[in-house]
């Protein structure tokens, strides 16, 4: 998120308007509050099973900011189709793998138990179908021997802050096709 918010000055096509969370104390909050960025908070727990309170509850608070684009960042719940199809082609997400390598959690575990000899990420347009949306970057990343998934995820993470500020100012400034990096 920190690294989306700080792109976002000069000729970018995009200006954060809103940091929300759904955990309350989050450290996102803090930083995005001293970037000079309005947060809000919608805790999950109190809805329980109820996620569509839940969702409602998002999209008032996004209504209120109104954002062109939302990018997900840290956000780690699977949105309904509702929410998706009410925001249809302005949700972006990342994604520590290559996908369609490696879709929901454990992705660097995975990479290696395979013997991928390379890794990464993706930002991709959300849609109702987990990480399965159309991809709008990719970095990769060479995976070396004696890689821990601890490791690995901190080469993919770099990557991830390059790629998803470089993609979102490309989709923010109407560019759709894919940018890769290496």
């Amino acid at each position: 998120m920190v690294a989306l918010v700080r792109s976002m000055t000069g000729d970018h096509p995009a200006r954060p308007c809103l940091v929300l969370s759904n955990v309350p104390g989050a450290g996102g909050l803090a930083r995005a509050r001293d970037l000079g960025v309005p947060v809000a908070v919608v805790d999950h727990r109190p809805f329980g099973a109820d996620r569509e309170s839940f969702e409602r509850a998002l999209d008032a608070e996004l209504a209120r900011a109104a954002p062109d684009l939302i990018a997900l960042a840290g956000f780690m719940r699977v949105l309904s189709p509702w929410f998706v199809a009410r925001h249809a082609g302005r949700i972006l997400n990342i994604h520590p793998s290559l996908l369609p390598k490696y879709p929901g959690l454990h992705t660097h575990a995975r990479a290696l138990e395979a013997g991928d000899r390379e890794a990464g990420c993706t930002v991709h347009e959300v849609t109702a179908d987990l990480d399965a949306g159309p991809i709008l970057g990719q970095g990769r990343v060479p995976v070396c021997p004696g890689d821990t998934p601890e490791t690995l995820a901190a080469r993919v993470l770099a990557m991830e802050h390059r790629l998803y500020p470089a993609v979102l100012r490309r989709v923010a400034g109407g560019a759709r096709s894919p940018l890769y990096l290496d």
